[in-house]
């Protein structure tokens, strides 16, 4: 199965991506501005496809008429070419619930919706409209993609969020959202999907954050009772790295050695599991949807890389017992572990859940994508 998805480099684009690469075995074409600006192109890629997961969209601009324009004018784009490509393909579209009111936003979403659903039947394919509510994930866009984004952003750097209205919203992780438009892709019907959020005050989530971050600032684990709140923390994480990593321990030291703790965990279940890797060697090669994860170095030295899933570069830490170390691995990045010493390189990992054989959370890839000819 061939998939486009528009808006592939934005915040729902690339969870979506992120989420076929892992549990999927298809071709995933991801389109930006660059391929609507060739009207031709994204003709000829319609022609190619089985599915097209219509993400694009514009949640900010200058001016509201630009936020409502901008959104129909990206499904008219499409809507043109579905018509000029005469193919009958499988239309899944993000649509929200602010459609249903008169926001520029929802209003632009409504329009859209409507040219996008007269388009697809007119070349006889089906429509899948995906009904989301507000979306929070690991790198949104701040004072763009989600108030969530925002206020992760500005309490993982010190800052001071504000609230403006104190109102209940449903929120939903940009992975549940994209599971949701993975499962829509399979049928031949035009069918509504509607996903619920977990209703929650803005004051209540901004307490959340801050809550995570007084505990995590010191490099313990905050209390996740839930799987909402484990979503929530890796959001937050994400706008910690990589520019608060590595961390060093405060090591305790007398004559009969040193003492330091690796991972103080404010509730729930763990695994703690110790490696010992020669010199040279790698281990790792491999990524996370969901799974918390902390590399700690005791011996040895260590040259542990990074890169941030479906993007090119590559960052490097290097952690030695010169001064003990760690390195949380945030979620959908690819990290590897080499030993750069002369001698055997001691590891602590720690992990938020138990080990489960038939549903690891494990997916291979390489940090070093190898260079094509």
């Amino acid at each position: 199965m061939r998939v486009i998805i528009t808006g592939g480099h934005g915040f729902l684009g690339w969870h979506t991506a992120a989420r076929l690469r892992a549990l999927h075995e298809m071709e995933v074409v991801r389109l930006g501005r660059a391929e609507f600006a060739d009207p031709d192109g994204l003709v000829q890629h319609i022609r190619r496809a089985d599915v097209v997961l219509h993400l694009a969209g514009v949640n900010r601009a200058a001016s509201d008429e630009e936020v409502r324009a901008g959104n129909v004018a990206l499904a008219t784009q499409l809507a043109a070419a579905l018509v000029a490509a005469s193919k009958p393909v499988r239309v899944v579209y993000a649509n929200s619930i602010q459609a249903r009111g008169k926001s520029p936003y929802g209003c632009g979403k409504a329009e859209a919706g409507d040219l996008i659903r007269a388009a697809t039947a007119a070349a006889g394919g089906s429509l899948a409209d995906v009904i989301l509510p507000n979306l929070f994930g690991e790198h949104g866009r701040p004072e763009y993609n989600s108030f969530v984004a925002t206020f992760c952003h500005l309490i993982a750097n010190d800052g001071a969020p504000s609230i403006i209205q104190d109102i209940e919203v449903p929120l939903l992780h940009a992975q549940a959202a994209a599971e949701v438009l993975l499962s829509a892709m399979i049928g031949d019907q035009d069918v509504v999907i509607e996903p619920t959020g977990e209703p929650r005050s803005v004051s209540e989530i901004l307490d959340q954050i801050r809550g995570f971050h007084n505990v995590y600032r010191n490099g313990d684990i905050p209390a996740l009772p839930d799987s909402f709140s484990v979503d929530l923390f890796n959001t937050y994480r994400s706008y910690t790295f990589p520019e608060q990593f590595p961390r060093f321990a405060t090591v305790h030291a007398d004559a009969r050695g040193e003492l330091f703790e690796t991972v103080r965990s404010h509730g729930g279940k763990g695994q703690s599991f110790v490696s010992v890797t020669r010199p040279g060697y790698t281990r790792g090669e491999h990524y996370h949807l969901r799974k918390i994860e902390r590399f700690y170095v005791v011996r040895g030295a260590a040259e542990i890389s990074l890169r941030r899933l479906l993007h090119d570069e590559v960052i490097r830490f290097t952690v030695s017992d010169d001064r003990p170390g760690y390195i949380d691995m945030p979620t959908m990045w690819v990290h590897n572990l080499t030993n750069v010493g002369n001698n055997d390189l001691v590891t602590i990992f720690w992990t938020d859940q138990l080990l489960d054989p038939d549903d690891p959370d494990q997916y291979p890839d390489r940090v070093v994508q190898e260079t094509r000819a």
